[in-house]
Formats: structure tokens, sequence, C-alpha cells
């Protein structure tokens, strides 16, 4: 071609338009090159939208450095490797199979018949829907799996056996257990919360069988069936033999007597005073049992067996309540999401559990405007609140103290009454006398009850004045009335030993002024205060509270509708069976049998708060979490668990015991017999022993714990890291899961508008 037709052509070419290529419409920024680029990346490769996620590029910063490092072949041979991977192909197979229609599609990753049937087991468990799991259950069930063979499939058709066992005992029990129905009765009313303590009263119940099965199987039933020598040791006093008189001076009672509060039953198995000093031993079968020995590590067994049925009920709900102490920052949305409590089944219950909600929230807005304008307090405002808390506080002490005097000269008073009458004659027939005595009698536990009744009212009053905050409100009350109720007890204790250690250098059994067993005399009064309480209780509900809540029905006058209505006060309730418990403990030591009285008054207020419950009074505006509620429970009993240790072990240890009745008769103290066992023992077993009481396995024993405990320490912290590092983790989800949905609309907004520009241009494909 010459010279001169090219310059031609090329002329020609730049006087018209010509056809650009697709350069020509990318735009130059760099964002959109970019944006290209992962396009065309995603086409080649879709794995690598992994590496775009939210996810993935934070863990960039943290790895940087350590890739910075590496070698750059290192990083160019990975590359080599991953698209030499990716452009690798199988070869696939030219040899026709005629069997393959027959063999299972291995692309559909199919799991064998365990592994279905566990995957079905769990469906229970899952947080869906019933019509979801139904759906979940048949698909699995139509699943095709792969059977087990030989031994697999023996241990499988072995282990359904045994869950279909252990459901099918869990179905028996759940129909046949102690009051499932009133459970869910009082569930489906009132919530979960107010089950809880119910839940509550029947673990009290089972705890006090358990403790006196012990006493059964170890005390009671050594006593009635073994025959023990004839307790002849006769500790005598100016002549006397204190046991002649003990055993004379409670016979020949009637019936009457039985009234009294266990002057019929003093020299039986109920109370300290009917077990012997004495050994069983039998020659024949070489078999010796020291009942005093036995006494001693029976009372040891009932504390211990509290002490671990408190915490491992506790230990229960342990994780739950963490992990609501861990969301208090979110407590609309826990509020919101979470609040309901899907036991309910009526719609009172439902529209009361909408109102309390409705409280919660409103209490929530209070609590925060509280803090602000305790924040913006000026000093004036804060001086006059502290000055007025400081009155009030004085003011409950005083009527702690006033009521602690009351108590004590009440108690002063019955004792100088009943100690002025001849019982033996008094007791043989009901007339006024023996009515008055009865009533002096029972006059102190009365007091304890009316005040335990009439002061918390008195306690809500004045807590009004203080200005805290709501929570801090139910907590101070709370801790005030049980020191209302430990302060009773406590002054109740006083005077037991008061006239226990008066004239003690007197050794007369005749002595008018010391109980003649002074142990069966303390046991008769925790006996007579745990039935006190429990009759109140009784009374009370299906009298005054019954009127009350009928009245506030039958009038539509507001101020007695005002006055009638009652509400269940879970605290209040939950101090009633706290105490009853630890009155139990208190005398369970003098009164063996004091548990077996514990379960029946157990059984007979599970029935009375559930009458109060559901028939007398409304559901609470408060809302009741059950973990919450558990919380609270347990540690109320362990505070007056560790309380109840103080008396029982300085009686143990200080007290002399009496020298008329019981099996440490003759003893400077209870403790004194383990001392003396404990000199019998052979001299190998005396060392090992004593090794325990050295100093240097005490400083050993200190470290050992004391590592124990950093060690568990650092695991907690550890897991503390671990758990926020998770949190971390579900909120990357989370953003992954944005990232993907707004790729996942962006590519379904293209393609719907390239099907449009289609549909609208069919010439061009």
């Amino acid at each position: 071609m010459s010279s001169g037709e090219r310059k031609k052509r090329v002329g020609n070419r730049s006087k018209g338009w010509e056809e650009a290529g697709a350069e020509f419409y990318q735009e130059s920024y760099p964002g959109a090159a970019c944006e290209v680029d992962i396009q065309q990346a995603l086409e080649r490769d879709p794995s690598k939208l992994a590496t775009l996620l939210p996810s993935k590029k934070s863990r960039v910063v943290t790895t940087t450095k350590r890739v910075g490092h590496e070698p750059r072949t290192t990083l160019r041979r990975r590359t080599s490797t991953r698209l030499r991977y990716s452009t690798t192909t199988r070869r696939q197979s030219t040899q026709p199979d005629a069997n393959a229609s027959m063999l299972p599609d291995l692309s559909e990753n199919l799991t064998n018949e365990k592994k279905n049937w566990e995957d079905i087991m769990q469906i229970k468990a899952l947080p869906i829907c019933m019509e979801q799991k139904k759906a979940l259950k048949r698909h699995l069930q139509n699943t095709t799996t792969i059977r087990l063979q030989g031994c697999e499939q023996f241990k499988f058709w072995c282990l359904q056996k045994w869950e279909g066992l252990k459901t099918f005992l869990h179905q028996v029990y759940s129909k046949m257990g102690l009051w499932n129905s009133s459970l869910k009765h009082i569930g489906g009313n009132f919530g979960m919360g107010v089950v809880a303590y119910f839940l509550f009263i029947k673990w009290i119940l089972f705890l006090n069988l358990f403790l006196f099965s012990i006493i059964m199987i170890f005390l009671v039933l050594p006593t009635i069936l073994l025959e023990f020598p004839a307790d002849d040791s006769c500790i005598t006093a100016n002549g006397t033999c204190c046991s002649s008189t003990s055993v004379n001076s409670t016979r020949n009672f009637e019936i009457a007597s039985l009234f009294h509060g266990g002057h019929l039953l003093e020299n039986t198995v109920l109370f300290y005073g009917a077990y012997s000093s004495s050994t069983y031993y039998n020659e024949e079968k070489n078999l010796t049992y020291k009942l005093p020995l036995a006494y001693v590590f029976v009372m040891i067994a009932v504390f211990a067996v509290s002490l671990f049925a408190i915490v491992r009920w506790a230990a229960k709900g342990f994780k739950q309540r963490v992990v609501e102490n861990e969301g208090q920052l979110y407590h609309y949305c826990n509020l919101i999401f979470g609040g309901w409590d899907y036991c309910i089944n009526n719609k009172k219950a439902a529209s009361t559990k909408h109102l309390a909600l409705y409280k919660e929230m409103k209490a929530l807005l209070a609590a925060e405007r509280f803090e602000d304008e305790r924040l913006n307090r000026t000093q004036e405002d804060s001086f006059k609140l502290c000055f007025i808390r400081i009155i009030v506080n004085i003011s409950v002490v005083i009527i702690l103290l006033l009521s602690g005097i009351g108590i004590y000269w009440i108690i002063r008073l019955s004792f100088e009454k009943v100690a002025n009458q001849p019982l033996k004659m008094v007791y043989a027939s009901i007339d006024a006398k023996t009515v008055e005595l009865w009533f002096y009698e029972f006059v102190p536990y009365l007091a304890i009850v009316l005040l335990n009744m009439v002061i918390p009212v008195l306690f809500n009053y004045l807590i009004t004045l203080e200005n805290y905050s709501p929570t801090f409100v139910v907590k101070l009350t709370l801790f005030r009335t049980i020191f209302l109720r430990l302060a009773s007890l406590i002054v109740l204790l006083y005077t037991f030993y008061m006239k226990i250690a008066q004239s003690k250098d007197n050794d007369d059994c005749n002595n008018s002024k010391k109980p003649l067993c002074w142990e069966t005399f303390v046991g008769q009064q925790f006996m007579k205060l745990y039935m006190t309480d429990v009759v109140s209780q009784f009374f009370l509900t299906f009298t005054v509270n019954l009127i009350r809540a009928s009245v506030a029905r039958s009038t539509k006058n507001k101020v007695i509708r005002y006055i009638g209505r009652q509400e269940f006060d879970l605290s209040k309730h939950v101090l009633d069976i706290v105490y009853l418990q630890t009155v139990c403990w208190l005398g369970t030591f003098f009164s063996p049998g004091l548990p077996l009285i514990a379960v029946i008054g157990s059984f007979l207020l599970f029935y009375t708060k559930k009458f109060f419950c559901m028939i007398i009074c409304g559901p609470s505006k408060r809302i009741y979490r059950a973990s919450k509620s558990q919380s609270l429970f347990m540690l109320i009993l362990l505070i007056c668990y560790i309380l109840t240790i103080v008396p029982v072990v300085y009686s143990l240890v200080k007290m002399t015991p009496s020298k008329s009745c019981g099996p440490f008769k003759g003893l400077e103290s209870s403790w004194t017999l383990l001392v003396l066992t404990y000199q019998q023992l052979p001299a190998g077993l005396r060392s090992i022993l004593s090794l325990f009481s050295t100093f240097s396995f005490a400083a050993t024993a200190f470290l050992i714990l004391s590592f124990l405990l950093y060690y568990y320490n650092a695991v907690a912290s550890a897991n503390k890291n671990m758990v926020q590092v998770l949190r971390n983790q579900l909120v990357l989800e989370g953003h992954d899961k944005q990232f993907l949905l707004e790729r996942l609309s962006a590519f379904i907004k293209v393609h719907q508008e390239q099907t449009k520009y289609q549909q609208e241009h069919p010439e061009f494909p």
C-alpha cells in the first residue's frame, strides 16, 4: 500500500465517529475500578467474597505485622499454589458405570441413623415455634440415612432403650410428683417467680425429711430396737438421784397435757432427754453401738447436709444469674423481648403480666430519674436527707431495742407464772386455771409472732422518708426484717441461757429455778415457737385475711377496697419459711424430732400459702424472676444458717449437760465425749489425726488452697476474656450478615434491572 492511500484512509477515519470499547465507558476514579476488579474476581472465584466480610477485615490489623515479617517468596509460593489448586480439575472417568443409578447420591452428605436420631432428640431444646419443630421432625424422619452395622447397631439399640426408659420414668415422676399439678396451676396464674417460692417450700420439706431420716436411722431406731443396759449411773447431789427424779417428774400426766406443748412427750424420742448415755454391746456378734457418740455425729451430719444442700441448690441458678447480670445494660430490651412468662395460660393472668411489665418499665424510668436527681442534689438537700436518714435509723434501732426488751420481760413473766404452778395438779383436768397456764406458756411466742407481723409495716412506712432508690428500698426493708426476726431469737436464747445458768453452783436436782433437764426444756420451747408460728399463719390466712378479701370484693368503696386488697409479697412469705427453718435448725440438737414437725409444718404451709395466693390476694405488680428469686432465697437461708451455727456450737462445746438425762450426763460438755473417744483410739490413728492439727499441716493446706484459689482466679479471668472475645465475634457476625444482605440486595437489584432491560430491548441480548 502506497503512502498516499494510507494518509487518505487515516484522514477519512478522523473525520467520522468510531466505535468505542468497553474501556471508554469505564469510570476513571479508583473506587469504581476496585469495584469492577471485585466483581471480576468474584466471577472467577466466588469464595473470595469471604475476604470482604467485616469480620475478616477486622483481623487484618492483628495479622499485618505477622505477615509483614514473612519472606516475599513464601507469599508468592502460597499465591501460586492457591491459583494452581483453583485451576486444577480432577480427570473425569470415561468408563461408564452401569450400576451408578443404584448407588446413593453422596453429594447429599448422608448421615447415619444414630446422628439422625440425636438430631431428632435435640429438636425439643431448639428456640423455635412448635410448628417449625414438627416440620423439622418430619423432615428428619423422612431423610435417607445410613444404617449402622454390627456392634454399633447394638450400642445404638441400647441407647434408644435407655433414653426411652428415662423418658418414661420422668413422665411417671412428673405425674406422681408432689404438688406438680398445683405448681402448674400457680405458674399459669402468677408466673414462674412465684412458683419458685413454692418450689422452695417443697425443697425445705424434702430437706427436713432427709434430715429426720438420718436421725431416724442412727438415733431413733437404735433407741427403740436395741436393748441398752440399764443406766444405773446415779449422779447424786445432796443424796438425791437426778435420773430417777427426772423420770418421776414426767409420769402420771393426763391426756390434757398433750395440748400443753410437750410435757406428755417429754420422755419420748422427740426430745433430748429420752436418749441413753449407755453403750449397746452384743458379745455374740461382737457389735458395739455408742449412742452418745452417734448423737454427736448425727448432729454434725445434719448441719453438714444442710450446708451442702444450700450450696448445691444455689449453684444451680448461678450460671443463669450471671448471664442475667451481664445484660443489665439492656433492661428495656430484656423486658420487651424476654420478659414474658409463657407458662401463663389465662387472660386475667396475662393482663396482670402486661401490667407488671408496664410497672417494671415505669420503675426503671423512676430509678433513672432518681439517679439524675441524686446527681443534681444541692449541698443543702443532701444535708437534710442525711439528717432524716440518721433520725430514721435511730428510730429503727430504738424499735428493735424496745421489741427485744419487751420479749425478754414477757418471757420472764411467763417462766415465773409457770414455775409457780404445780404442773401435776394443773394438768389433771381442763379448767380455768389450766387455760390460764396455757396462756402464760404460749404468750412469749404469740408476742414474737405479733411483733414479726406489726413491726415490718412500721419499717415500710419509715423507709419512705429516707428517699432511697426502689431497688435499695426492697433490700434494706428485707435486711431490717431479717434482723428483727433474728433479734427475737437472740433474746429468746439469752433468756434460756440466763434461766439455765442461774444457780450454777447449786447442784441440787430439786432446784426449782433451773429446769431438771434443760436440753429437753429448750427443745420444748423451740417446738412451741414453731407450732405457734405455723398455727398463727394458718389462723390469719383463713380468718382475718379471708374476711378482708371478701369485704374488699363485695364493696365498691375505694377506701375499703384499698384496705382490703392484698398482694402476694414474695419477700415477706420467704422470710416466714426461712424463719421457721432457722427455728428448726436451732432446736434440732435439743429436740431431734423437730425436723419431723417441720415436715408436717411445711406440708400445711404449702396449702395455706396456696390458698392465700390463689383465693385471697391478687397477683403482685412487681416482676419476680425465677433465678433471681432462687438466689434471694438461698442468700437469706445461708445467712440464717451461719448465725444458727454459733449457739449450737456453743452449747455443744461450752454448756454443761444436764445431770439427770441425755446421752452426755456426767460430762463437762458434749465435746468432752469426742476428746475421750480420741484418747481411746490406737496410737497410730491418733498420730495421723494429730497431724491434721499441727502448724505445718495448716501452713501447707493454706499454701495449697492459695495456689488453687490463684489458679481458679486465673481461669475465671481467662474465661471472662474469652467471653468478651466471643461477644465481639457475635457482633462481627452480625455485621457479616448485614454485609451479605446488602450484597444480596444489590445483586437482586442489578439482576432485576438487567431482566427489565432485556424485556424492553429484546434486540440486544
